[in-house]
């Protein structure tokens, strides 16, 4: 909900600009839930177009210096903001979880999935160095530099508020750019908090920037001149449109969106760790991951009734609770409009013939009736036609989708508008590795049911999912926040060869 005037007895959050906790001016709040309860915990301000360029105008002045900064330098920056992070892990974790909804545990994952990033960039002194040849013509060297781009803005979701802020920043500042980050108004502590950690850790004030908003303060990042890339992460619709409109105002974008990601099961798979790992990814902080399965393909009728039948029992051992509930398998959804939309989708799919196997619509958690709780669903014989196939859905709903065999199942997640994971789970190498290599997916896990890559390789979907040609983390980060700028030269041996008119070659 926006508000336009803040709430005296509700606490006031703030942005973070030039190393200082500033008030909002702009006179637009957004309220900020506990899950849990459905309270309003707290008021977040909005950024008009005024605060958000004077947060651009203070990363572009603070960038300079930073840049001039050696790469060992920054690099012990971040070694110190790891260690910083390290030590306030749980309170990190427990202010995260109070905001978004998952559970500790998950929170923690959140966080340390961020922090690998951060560890990834902190080895930036090598991943910056350039290429040389020597001699490439007679006496001619040809030498590449990688130079940062200035400003970076990112603009990043609820779900993730640790890790993507850390994805995004980290590989910025470690090549020597500043970064303004616009988080979810949503969740917007935890990004608070971070900028504070780095600042402890002697980054420069003004390198990092939080400013929180909402279209405004976005449509400023996109159109700012001063802005040279920009990172986003949200739906496939707002990520189709930040890369266009980045791309018409001349900027790098790295923009990602939705998902629909399939786990196959086949015939010779171990059911008991396929029904483990589809429990977990597909339930797992309420199903609002970009990477959740969201898809079961059994292969064959005896699979798919035998996977039905176990998930069905080990949905109905689930425990639903509190955010800080310790035996909670996962929690409330972030809000009550996030309710509704998986409500809508559950009553969608019954309209549209789906079987629903376990229905969790009703759900209440005894104590919080207005918190933000739905309970695990479960269809079975959804058919590709189907809405509830073909949208994300996000939230803790997983679809069955029976396959007659492996080629139909190689099929759905290839033919499928997302792409952006997938994992099968079979015992045989040879399916493994066919499967591999003919997925049209981005991210494919073999046994493995939610495949991040880890910090130094890249994370990135395909088709609808992923707008933009290099990844997240990885070698892909330092290219999207550099510039390659290749020097030829040489020097004068004493001997002038006159003018030359025609093109030069090193033959």
């Amino acid at each position: 909900m926006v508000r336009t005037t803040a709430r005296t007895e509700t606490r006031e959050l703030t942005h973070f600009v030039g190393g200082k906790h500033l008030p909002g001016t702009s006179g637009t709040y957004g309220d900020v839930y506990r899950p849990d309860t459905g309270e309003i915990q707290a008021l977040v301000p909005l950024a008009s177009r005024a605060e958000t360029e004077a947060a651009i105008t203070v990363a572009a002045e603070a960038q300079r210096e930073w840049a001039e900064w050696n790469p060992q330098r920054r690099a012990r920056v971040l070694l110190r903001f790891l260690d910083l992070a390290e030590r306030e892990k749980d309170t990190l974790a427990r202010l995260l979880s109070s905001e978004h909804g998952k559970t500790i545990p998950d929170a923690h994952g959140d966080l340390q999935r961020g922090l690998e990033v951060v560890e990834f960039a902190a080895g930036i002194p090598h991943l910056l160095k350039g290429e040389f040849t020597d001699n490439a013509g007679t006496g001619i060297d040809v030498h590449s530099l990688r130079s940062p781009l200035g400003v970076i803005a990112g603009i990043t979701p609820f779900n993730f508020p640790a890790m993507i802020p850390l994805w995004q920043a980290a590989p910025a500042l470690a090549c020597g750019n500043a970064f303004v980050l616009k988080p979810s108004e949503r969740d917007p502590s935890v990004p608070l908090r971070l900028a504070e950690l780095f600042l402890e850790a002697g980054l420069p004030p003004g390198v990092f920037n939080v400013v929180n908003g909402a279209r405004e303060a976005v449509d400023t990042l996109l159109e700012d001149p001063r802005v040279a890339a920009l990172g986003f992460v949200g739906s496939t619709p707002i990520a189709a449109h930040i890369y266009a409109t980045a791309a018409a105002h001349g900027k790098r974008a790295q923009c990602f969106g939705g998902a629909k990601n399939h786990m196959i099961v086949m015939p010779d798979a171990d059911l008991d760790q396929a029904v483990d790992a589809l429990i977990g990814a597909g339930y797992g902080s309420a199903g609002e991951r970009c990477m959740a399965i969201s898809v079961a393909v059994p292969v064959g009728e005896e699979t798919a009734d035998a996977l039905v039948a176990r998930l069905k029992e080990r949905i109905g051992a689930l425990r639903i609770g509190r955010s800080d509930d310790p035996e909670a398998d996962f929690g409330p959804l972030v809000g009550r409009d996030a309710v509704d939309r998986v409500r809508s989708y559950v009553d969608l799919g019954v309209e549209e013939g789906a079987e629903l196997v376990v229905d969790g619509r009703d759900f209440v958690l005894p104590g919080h009736e207005e918190g933000f709780f739905t309970g695990a669903c479960l269809f079975d014989r959804v058919t590709p036609a189907m809405r509830i196939y073909q949208e994300e859905i996000f939230g803790p709903v997983v679809c069955v989708v029976r396959a007659a065999d492996y080629e139909e199942a190689l099929r759905l997640p290839t033919e499928h508008p997302y792409g952006n994971g997938v994992a099968v789970f079979t015992r045989d190498g040879d399916t493994a590795r066919d499967f591999t290599r003919r997925v049209g997916v981005g991210m494919v896990g073999v046994n493995v049911p939610i495949p991040v890559p880890v910090a130094y390789h890249t994370f990135g979907g395909w088709k609808r999912s992923g707008f933009g040609d290099l990844n997240q983390h990885g070698l892909d980060a330092v290219r999207f926040c550099t510039r390659t700028k290749t020097v030829t030269s040489r020097w004068p041996s004493g001997l002038r060869e006159g003018a030359s008119f025609t093109l030069p070659t090193m033959g």
